[in-house]
């Protein structure tokens, strides 16, 4: 009896152990390795981000990111657009141009230097210019980590982030920009 539990057992046992740690339930955005292009539907903005780092997959990560709408006053957005690119292996700081709020995310990964570029989708509501902006800490706190960032606060935007890239780790720790919008239109073109 002992000996067909143990034959039962330890095939399990190496199912298990050989199945990725990342949260299997998780709606990915990405494989490893490969491209992808999100966009939140019309009238939404990114709110929450999380990233899970495979160093056996090439040092890369798995994406996936929620959108929430946006406060009714706020109307609907008047433009959007893709913003400037990065290139993999630099660092970046980007803040969507004409007072823009990130409502998308796309990204090309390079095998030559086991990173991505990344490009923001942005989307301008009227003539709302931002205000109280704050800078977050690094997303993961420690490079190769989970990374995990959600606004909680309603009525707070994403407008853009600042990453570095650690050619020891090959990877990258985000620190996003985030920022309240005024109620009323504005004259200023970029903030």
């Amino acid at each position: 009896m002992a000996l067909a539990l143990l034959l039962f057992v330890i095939p399990l046992l190496a199912v298990v152990c050989g199945q990725p740690n990342y949260i299997p339930d998780e709606e990915w955005v990405n494989m490893f390795r490969q491209g992808f292009n999100f966009q939140c539907p019309h009238g939404e903005v990114i709110m929450a981000i999380r990233s899970y780092f495979d160093e056996n997959e090439g040092s890369d990560r798995l994406w996936t990111f929620e959108c929430q709408a946006t406060p009714v006053n706020m109307g609907e957005p008047t433009e959007c657009w893709w913003d400037d690119i990065n290139r993999a292996g630099q660092e970046w700081y980007h803040l969507c141009s004409n007072n823009g709020l990130v409502a998308g995310v796309q990204s090309q990964y390079f095998n030559a230097v086991l990173d991505r570029e990344w490009q923001f989708y942005c989307c301008r509501y009227s003539r709302r210019c931002p205000y109280s902006c704050w800078m977050t800490n690094e997303v993961p706190e420690h490079y190769k980590e989970e990374g995990d960032f959600v606004i909680t606060n309603y009525g707070y935007f994403i407008r853009g982030a600042s990453t570095t890239f650690s050619g020891v780790h090959r990877d990258r720790q985000w620190k996003y920009v985030v920022c309240r919008m005024t109620e009323f239109d504005c004259s200023f073109e970029n903030f």
